[in-house]
């Protein structure tokens, strides 16, 4: 015969309420507690749904104080049928209109905070760990702390290609993060001459930045060494190139000059370059003639032009007389046989040499 039974009173304790401890010596003491009230609400089940055909009330009588067990299965219970309240509205009113995401969001809050605060109850420790910095809401699982706060992982993202970065390297811009490839190409200096960016050792040179590697003569390839480079036009050369190409050549080896020079028919000369054209010797009396571009002693520039005296092989400085192809100083056109100076201009020639008109007719009489 069925009865009414109270159940707030304790249950007998070798069925319902064996010491945890003896029960399950493997798992932690809260969670003993925990699979113990998981027994007893299971247990309960089970006995409501045996068939009851007739109810007795029992004597009013003054119950028992309950146990500790007791009240916290009493305050699960009250729990889980608040929670089982709130989905069956939340069903209703899902298939009238959608619902309100604000309401939505509060409603998961408490859960989250009802169930943390079971945790807290049974002895689980929950130690929170700050708020995402990107969405603002709690982080409850795996954190990543960079840039002085915490993030989820799916939300430390790089702030350019948004990709995740989880525990990957990044650079910091701005108060940013940036995955590698992004940064070095958003902000990384450009070589100057193949335009990427430089992710390792940088040289400055020209107002410009280059690879080390980039950085070599514009003419010949070299890489630059301790000697330095030349700037001709923005572009770098080295000291044998430069020279080569763009420093002044020597009027008579049309080599560089690099030091000592001389400065004469408008260009530069080696010291040692700047000699006579014909007998190379050096201009010791500072003083030299020009001819065609090229400089000569006064004897040989005046054998060039035939200038020459053809009595004495000396240079004709002044007054000259012109005979035969010839050149003469007025005091050196004389008879070859009588010496007379021939000052009238009349002579008579005969196997390249002058005589006056006597000496002609006893020489070479008709």
């Amino acid at each position: 015969m069925p009865c009414w039974r109270n159940w707030n009173a304790p249950l007998s304790r070798t069925v319902m309420n064996p010491p945890a401890q003896l029960l399950f010596p493997w798992i932690s003491i809260p969670e003993r507690r925990l699979t113990l009230l998981r027994l007893q609400v299971s247990l309960l089940f089970r006995m409501i749904q045996v068939p009851c055909c007739e109810v007795q009330e029992p004597n009013k009588a003054q119950l028992p104080p309950k146990t500790s067990a007791a009240a916290q299965l009493d305050e699960l219970m009250a729990h889980l049928c608040d929670m089982q309240t709130q989905v069956a509205a939340k069903a209703d009113a899902s298939k009238k209109h959608l619902a309100n995401k604000q309401d939505q969001k509060a409603s998961l809050d408490s859960m989250l905070g009802g169930l943390e605060q079971d945790l807290q109850d049974l002895g689980i420790a929950t130690v929170p760990k700050g708020h995402c910095a990107s969405c603002q809401k709690p982080i409850a699982g795996k954190a990543i702390h960079a840039l002085g706060q915490a993030w989820h992982p799916e939300h430390f993202v790089c702030a350019h290609c948004k990709e995740e970065i989880g525990c990957s390297p990044f650079f910091e811009r701005s108060g940013l993060a940036y995955c590698p490839k992004d940064y070095h190409h958003l902000f990384s200096p450009r070589c100057a001459y193949c335009a990427a960016p430089i992710l390792d050792k940088v040289l400055t040179a020209m107002n410009q930045t280059w690879h080390p590697e980039h950085f070599f003569c514009s003419h010949c390839g070299e890489v630059f060494g301790a000697e330095g480079f030349h700037e001709k036009d923005k572009k770098p050369y080295c000291r044998k190139d430069f020279l080569a190409m763009f420093s002044p050549k020597c009027g008579g080896c049309n080599r560089p000059v690099l030091e000592n020079y001389l400065s004469a028919m408008d260009t530069v000369w080696h010291p040692e370059c700047f000699v006579c054209g014909d007998c190379f010797s050096s201009f010791s009396a500072g003083s030299f003639f020009e001819l065609d571009g090229r400089p000569y002693c006064e004897l040989h520039y005046h054998q060039r032009r035939g200038t020459l005296c053809r009595g004495c092989g000396q240079p004709i400085t002044g007054r000259c007389i012109s005979a035969m192809g010839h050149k003469f100083h007025p005091e050196h056109f004389v008879c070859a046989f009588c010496l007379t100076q021939l000052s009238k201009g009349v002579f008579r020639e005969q196997d390249d040499k002058t005589y006056c008109q006597p000496c002609f007719h006893k020489l070479f009489p008709l």
